[in-house]
């Protein structure tokens, strides 16, 4: 396979995030500190939450929100097969259990009939108040329901548990309805700066919420259990080894390095969205009278952070592995968005009903998924050639 003519992803990278990185190395400071307090005050104030946590990583935030709403040995997490696997193996680390529910038919979403038919089941079982999060996953920047969600979960609280909503946000910074922005619509919200999220740190990741108490278990657990971070320990008046630990944390802060750059991605936020919406309708453009895909879902505050096409197998002679295989073949760089979890080995032994068959939509979405490259900077020429080599696939292998 010869080089790739258009990457699958390209970070949006200037100057200013060099001179911002430059600035920090030249303060002397490295670690979580001012620059990292003003990125979390600034994506605050951008989301109109009263709560943004910095974190390393999106897994870290998990962590930190599933513990802080009190996911632990006994407790459950109600989640979809359609995600990456942090999403359900944070409740295993914090020592809870997993319950999965269907992807709607039409959409990557978590299904939100699919979410009352397990609580259902687990009230018929009597172990309904075992029930500590719903974690429904925004996939590739398209919002699940989460007034439906939202709803299920005061629904099915009682007056001895309360059921928290912990919305991944990894795939979708900035979207936003009419209610608020992704992130403020349940009581925490986890979002992702990897390397090819719509902004990016390299690694990182920020929590939101509105909750002061679950704010304030989230800060303090993410530094050890401290009651004082190091900037705080180093600045202050106080006594700089003065410190108290309050419960056993964990080690998930972002140093400011990082920070640094996110606060110039940041500013960029929306005009990289614009910038992904203008390609997203030149693709639907292309691929509208394409019988061989079904286009992707697209909702109110969609922040197009993936393009994921669905082949219809029932027009192609191939399958999507050699779909895919074809894209690459010619030059085409491109993902899977994503492994269902009841395909790896470890969710299998875990939960041995934890089938395939169990989850048709999830399944189907699985085996028919393909993700195209969408990144801001892709020029014109990079856009019409991945439209021409989906064409030509679609061509090559279409029934006659």
């Amino acid at each position: 396979m010869g080089e790739l003519t258009v990457p699958f992803f390209k970070p949006s990278f200037s100057q200013a995030e060099k001179d911002a990185v430059c600035e920090v190395i030249d303060s002397g400071w490295l670690t979580t500190g001012k620059v990292t307090h003003a990125f979390e005050e600034e994506f605050a104030d951008f989301t109109g939450c009263r709560h943004a946590l910095a974190v390393n990583s999106n897994t870290s935030g998990m962590l930190l929100a599933m513990e802080a709403c009190g996911v632990k040995e006994g407790k459950i997490v109600i989640t979809t097969p359609y995600t990456f696997v942090s999403t359900a193996s944070c409740a295993i680390h914090l020592g809870g259990d997993v319950c999965f529910a269907d992807t709607e038919e039409d959409s990557y979403s978590i299904s939100p009939d699919s979410i009352r038919d397990v609580l259902e089941e687990l009230k018929k079982e009597g172990k309904l108040e075992k029930v500590s999060a719903i974690v429904p996953v925004h996939i590739a920047g398209n919002l699940c329901n989460m007034e439906k969600i939202c709803a299920l979960a005061g629904e099915f609280s009682t007056e001895k548990n309360k059921i928290f909503v912990i919305e991944d946000c990894a795939h979708s910074f900035p979207s936003k309805t009419k209610n608020g922005y992704a992130g403020t619509l349940g009581d925490v919200g986890v979002f992702s700066f990897y390397a090819t999220k719509t902004i990016t740190t390299g690694e990182g990741g920020m929590i939101t919420t509105n909750d002061d108490s679950l704010a304030r278990r989230m800060s303090r657990m993410r530094l050890h259990g401290m009651d004082r971070d190091a900037w705080d320990r180093y600045t202050s008046d106080r006594a700089s080894w003065e410190y108290d630990i309050v419960a056993p944390g964990f080690k998930s802060n972002l140093p400011d390095i990082l920070s640094a750059v996110g606060r110039v991605q940041l500013k960029k936020a929306e005009t990289f969205a614009s910038k992904r919406k203008k390609i997203v309708e030149k693709y639907n453009s292309a691929f509208g009278g394409c019988d061989f895909l079904t286009l992707p879902p697209d909702g109110e505050g969609n922040a197009w952070h993936l393009y994921l096409i669905q082949l219809n197998p029932a027009v192609l002679s191939c399958s999507r592995n050699v779909f895919a295989k074809e894209l690459q073949e010619n030059g085409i760089g491109i993902s899977m968005h994503f492994i269902a979890l009841f395909h790896f080995s470890y969710w299998q032994k875990k939960y041995p009903e934890f089938r395939a068959e169990n989850f048709p939509n999830a399944e189907r979405h699985f085996q028919n998924t393909i993700t195209l490259p969408l990144w801001p900077d892709m020029t014109e020429e990079m856009i019409g050639l991945v439209i021409e080599k989906v064409k030509s696939a679609g061509e090559k292998f279409h029934v006659r």
